[in-house]
């Protein structure tokens, strides 16, 4: 099991209510691959360097998760096939 650190940039266009039910429903990815879910920061919406999709801003959510490179790498996938998610960045903070 590895510790690992994923930023997600939401679609702006998604209720903010439906961010944290969203996340829920990627982490299941995690927890069934008997992983854990160690943190869910929901920063809100923050402006991007550069647009996105023709969009300006994002609602950034960083996951802190413990789990198999696999079922993270999983996870990953699905989540680039989600039309509401814009972008993903998985980073091992004790990678150095």
């Amino acid at each position: 099991m590895r510790k690992y650190e994923i930023v997600v940039i939401i679609d702006p266009d998604v209720d903010e209510r439906q961010v944290t039910p969203m996340m829920e429903k990627h982490l299941k990815n995690i927890t069934d691959a008997g992983g854990s879910v160690d943190n869910v920061d929901v920063w809100g919406k923050r402006r991007l360097a550069y647009e996105i999709r023709k969009k300006p801003e994002g609602i950034y959510v960083v996951l802190n998760v413990t789990a198999e490179p696999a079922a993270v790498q999983e996870m990953d996938r699905l989540m680039t096939i989600d039309e509401q998610i814009m972008r993903t960045k998985v980073m091992r903070p004790d990678a150095h």
